[in-house]
């Protein structure tokens, strides 16, 4: 049975149209995709990629990143 992780995506509205979204976890790993919808079904496919890469060369997942959020006065 295949073993499920979770991974956190920054999603980003692009000024001209789109969605851009990276994953903080697996560095390099960014997509886009003309609609959120489809930004993060990119997202899965690029996390499911890096992923196999990082098999077949035989390296370990990263962990987990640990996302914070922090208030500021603007």
């Amino acid at each position: 049975m295949a073993k499920h992780r979770e991974f956190d995506v920054f999603v980003q509205p692009e000024s001209d149209g789109g969605f851009s979204v990276s994953v903080p976890a697996l560095p390099g790993c960014h997509t886009q995709g003309e609609t959120r919808k489809e930004a993060l079904e990119m997202a899965r496919d690029a996390i499911e990629g890096y992923l196999e890469v990082l098999k077949a060369e035989g390296r370990s997942l990263p962990e987990p990143s640990q996302i914070e959020r922090i208030t500021v006065a603007a």
